[in-house]
């Protein structure tokens, strides 16, 4: 199929359209925002960040479930159809822009006010002055998460509504996808404990670059895959390759996190039947962290690709994503090692030393 065939609504962009989305987006953002300051859930102590420790109340997966049973008993009982995001994509994307946008200048606003902001008006913008803004109790770092990745969930969804509208049923492609797409978020909100240990809670201030990629990028970009396979017909050929890359992607993304976030709880842990080895108590050895420096982000960037396989290879449009993915990754693994450098000092080098690969094994 070729690109222009994707059939991307953008006729269908109009104020009638960007009030319905702002609506949209302005309750689905507030109902989770208010379920999760209020809805109970398993609090969680962080690490120590800027001298003082964070708790997290992790109700994403409650908040997650909910989404998916209202969504399905209105398609049910006919209330709504999901199909109704596919139609208004193009609306929801300008006001998500608009969204990140005035979110991230509030934010700076605020600090600016208290006379907090750095001097660089358009660095703390861009790359946020606080690393844990909270508002109502809520942290909106691990907040943004939640819409970003239930959002996704819907996005997928409604492409799978809009086939079954348009044609009378799901092709095998587009049932895989919903089912390779759901379990990634599922799993996301299973191990939701994890995200608190990661850099982009720890180290990054939450601003423009956090906050667009949350709102905008992922759940308006991640999904392209599902966007090709509305409309496709071409029978599904790679699916033994799209379910190896899936199983083998999530046993080396949940394994790493689970590794590394295991042994920070308790150094002691057993990995691989083995105790855990670590350099000077800090870094671990042992597991997938004995082997490369990133490697759970290449197990995502795995995941992705099995998304991407269900759709053939008609058409190289639907690998941007994990192409894209590989390059911010490979970014972010750079910034990574820089900050590790400054951290750990001579123990990072000897650390490079016995782990040499970063991200492929024996390759890289």
């Amino acid at each position: 199929m070729p690109a222009s065939e994707l059939h991307f609504p953008l006729s269908t962009l109009s104020a009638g359209t960007v009030l319905d989305a702002t609506v949209m987006v302005s309750v689905f953002v507030g109902v989770l925002f208010l379920g999760s300051a209020f809805l109970s859930g398993r609090r969680v102590t962080g690490p120590e960040i800027g001298g003082k420790t964070h708790t997290y109340k992790l109700n994403g997966l409650a908040l997650f479930l909910m989404t998916v049973i209202v969504a399905c008993l209105a398609e049910v009982f006919g209330w709504f159809s999901l199909s109704v995001l596919h139609t208004h994509f193009a609306a929801l994307f300008v006001v998500t822009n608009v969204f990140a946008f005035a979110l991230s200048g509030w934010l700076y606003w605020r600090r600016a006010e208290l006379g907090d902001a750095p001097p660089g008006p358009w660095k703390g913008f861009f790359f946020g002055v606080e690393l844990n803004p909270t508002w109502f109790g809520v942290d909106l770092k691990l907040f943004s998460y939640r819409p970003s990745l239930i959002g996704l969930a819907l996005l997928n969804a409604s492409f799978a509504v809009a086939q079954y509208e348009t044609y009378g049923g799901l092709t095998l492609a587009m049932a895989l996808y919903q089912i390779f797409t759901f379990l990634y978020v599922l799993n996301y909100f299973q191990f939701e404990y994890g995200m608190i240990h990661t850099w982009d809670i720890v180290s990054e201030r939450f601003g423009w670059m956090l906050i667009w990629g949350d709102y905008v990028l992922v759940p308006f970009f991640y999904c392209l895959p599902g966007w090709w396979l509305i409309h496709a017909s071409a029978p599904l050929s790679p699916i033994a390759a799209a379910a190896i890359v899936l199983l083998f992607g999530f046993w080396v993304f949940r394994g790493a996190n689970q590794q590394k976030h295991r042994f920070k709880r308790d150094p002691d842990i057993m990995i691989w039947g083995q105790p855990a080895r670590s350099m000077d108590g800090r870094l671990l050895v042992s597991g997938f962290w004995g082997i490369g420096r990133h490697l759970n982000y290449t197990g995502e960037i795995c995941i992705y690709l099995a998304f991407t396989l269900t759709t053939g290879f008609a058409s190289w449009v639907p690998y941007l994503l994990p192409v894209w993915l590989a390059g911010l990754l490979w970014h972010r693994s750079r910034r990574d090692e820089h900050r590790c450098r400054a951290k750990y000092g001579e123990l990072w080098e000897r650390y490079t030393q016995r782990v040499r690969f970063s991200m492929l094994p024996f390759v890289y």
